[in-house]
Order: structure tokens, then C-alpha cells, then sequence
């Protein structure tokens, strides 16, 4: 029930700010009416844009907030200077608190993950969190992690993520039984790094539907439904996956209007092209969570529009309806027998 629902808001994350994540809110609260927001900000900036929309307004409660966290700050300076004062700070401490179901924020990616960490800490037998992207796909979407959180992860790490995206895309996705495939630069058994590689031995001794490995070009297919990867090699694919569909879609512009007889041609297959685009549209699937807390945290593109961040705040909504930390605690739990069995053997 949405009218059991708080978010937490980090109004100043971001490239636009306040401009951008306050009408994405009233976007968001027309599709889930019940839904209550804590907002987090300079009450100066946030208070012209939150005015503007007074059914938004009287659903708010506004927390004036004087440090934001900037796009470009490393994440160190930014846990010592936003400690406790932050905009992006106090939006996670009021999941923590039980005053929010889940936060959200567009700001800097490692000061969320660093702050996310020392606020809500990791579910017990998780080593570092993920965060998951929802990718579109030729016949639907697949969930994709770690997307970049965490570089360079071993073996037993690739299975948690394995463990937390299974249960993210049975929420997601409503698939009971999510086929899990590892990110590889080949489908065979000896492809990949020893990790990998021995996180595939791992994954095959559980009881998820593990189908091996998926080449890049396979997620934009649907080969699985979850992809799991380390941070590095998951936020170069998904930036160029993103670069990718801007890059077509203005080739795809500049095509069409570069004759005459190809813009009568647009005219009468216009439909056609703009169902492509709003399938192409990054921000059509934007929102990330940050799985493996102990609370729920969404990521938004710091650059994305209005129409984007209202994406990634229903996002959030659906998550914490679906209360999200506990299940993928429970799937964690079963994750963490196979991992100590295996150590076991292994040291047997």
C-alpha cells in the first residue's frame, strides 16, 4: 500500500537540482497517489520549485539542509564534509531511522555508495553492495549488476551478486525462476578470468537457474534475465550502451531529414519511430538500487531529466512496497550455505 510509504529525497543530486527532481516528484505522485516524501535540501533552492506544485507540497515534509555534495567530490572528502549535514546524508539516515521506506538520489555515485555503506551497512554475508540497472532488451528487460559500485570483485563476490540479483529481478521482473548468466568475453567453460571462471563452478552447485556465460552483445537479446559482472566492466557497458542509442537515434534524425523523399517517408512511419525511441530512451529505464544494504537506496543519472528522475523515484516505490532488503536478505542466506560448503571442500 502506497499510502504506507515515505521516500526520502535527495532534492540537490544531480546536475539540475531542485529544478529537475521536485517536478519528477509531482510526476511520480500522480501515478502512486499515497505516497509521502521527506524532502532533503537547501530550503532556498527547493522551496521556489516545491511551491509550484501544491498537491506535492502537502504530501512533503521539508528538512532544510545546508552542505550539498558535489558531482566531482571524491568520495572520502565527501563522507568527511557531508557527514551528518548533507542533503544525501540525511535522505539515507531517515531510512535508517525508520522515518523512510527508501531513498533516492541524482548525485555523485561513490559518495552514495560511501555514505549508503557507513549509514545502513551490509546485509550479514555480504561483502559489498551492488548496484543494479535495469537494461532494455529485444524482448523485455533484464537486470544487469554491479554497474559500478564495486571494482574488482572475487569469486564468492560474483555469487552474492548472483544471490541479490536473482531477487531483485523476481520483484522487477516477476519472474520466479530468473535465468542468471555470468558477463564473459566467451560462452566457453575455459573463457574469463580465474574468478569467474570458479564463480561459474560455484553458481552451477546452487539451486538458482545459472545458464553460464553471456557474451555483451547477448544482454541487448535476452539471453537472461540477470547479468552479473563487477562495477568496471558493468558501467562501461551500460555508458556504452547509452552512448550507443543517442549516437542511433541522431544518425537516425540527421537520415531522415536529409531529402525530401525521406521525410515524406517519416511522416508516414512516424509511429514506428517514435516507439523506437521511447524504447532507446535511457531515461525510460533509469534508477538503479543498491542491493546488498541494509535498507533501500535508489541511483539516478546524475544528468538525467524529469522525465528520468520521476522514472527512478517509482523505482523506489516499487522496491520498498515490495520490501526488497528483506527478501534478498533471505535469498543471501541460502547464497552463503553453498559459499561455506564450498570453502569446506576446499579445504578438505
Amino acid at each position: 500500500m502506497t499510502s504506507n510509504i515515505t521516500i526520502a529525497v535527495d532534492a540537490m543530486g544531480g546536475d539540475h537540482g531542485p529544478s529537475v527532481t521536485i517536478p519528477a516528484l509531482a510526476d511520480a505522485l500522480e501515478l502512486h497517489p499515497g505516497v509521502k516524501f521527506k524532502i532533503f535540501g537547501q530550503e532556498e533552492a527547493v522551496r521556489p520549485h516545491l511551491d509550484k506544485f501544491p498537491a506535492l507540497r502537502a504530501v512533503s515534509e521539508m528538512a532544510h539542509c545546508d552542505i550539498s555534495i558535489s558531482m566531482d567530490e571524491k568520495p572520502a572528502a565527501a563522507l568527511r564534509r557531508g557527514r551528518k549535514t548533507s542533503s544525501m546524508w540525511m535522505s539515507i539516515a531517515a531510512v535508517k531511522d525508520g522515518g523512510a521506506q527508501a531513498a533516492i538520489s541524482a548525485g555523485n555515485t561513490g559518495a552514495l555508495m560511501a555514505m549508503s555503506k557507513v549509514v545502513l551497512q551490509t546485509i550479514p554475508g555480504i561483502e559489498r553492495p551492488a548496484l543494479a540497472a535495469m537494461w532494455p532488451t529485444l524482448i523485455g528487460e533484464s537486470v544487469v549488476l554491479d554497474v559500478g559500485a564495486t571494482i574488482g570483485v572475487s569469486a564468492d563476490q560474483y555469487a552474492q551478486f548472483a544471490s541479490m540479483g536473482q531477487a531483485y529481478a523476481r520483484i522487477v521482473l516477476g519472474i520466479e525462476e530468473p535465468r542468471v548468466a555470468l558477463l564473459n568475453i566467451g560462452v566457453e567453460d575455459v573463457k574469463g578470468t580465474d574468478d569467474l571462471r570458479r564463480a561459474a563452478e560455484l553458481l552451477s552447485g546452487s539451486d538458482m537457474n545459472f545458464i553460464g556465460f553471456v557474451e555483451g552483445d547477448g544482454i541487448g537479446r535476452g539471453d537472461a534475465d540477470v547479468i552479473v559482472t563487477d562495477g568496471f566492466t558493468g558501467n562501461i557497458a551500460l555508458k556504452t550502451a547509452e552512448g550507443t542509442a543517442r549516437q542511433f537515434a541522431t544518425m537516425l534524425r540527421e537520415a531522415m531529414s536529409s531529402s525530401w523523399l525521406s521525410r515524406i517517408g517519416y511522416l508516414f512511419a512516424r509511429g514506428a519511430f517514435d516507439a523506437l525511441k521511447m524504447k532507446m530512451d535511457p531515461n525510460a529505464a533509469n534508477g538503479g538500487m543498491f542491493l546488498g544494504l541494509n535498507g533501500i537506496v535508489v541511483k539516478s543519472h546524475g544528468g538525467t531529466d524529469q522525465s528520468g528522475f520521476a522514472t527512478a523515484t517509482e523505482v523506489a516505490i516499487e522496491v520498498a512496497i515490495s520490501d526488497m532488503a528483506k527478501k534478498i536478505s533471505q535469498d543471501v542466506e541460502s547464497m552463503q550455505v553453498l559459499l561455506e560448503d564450498a570453502w569446506a571442500e576446499k579445504l578438505d
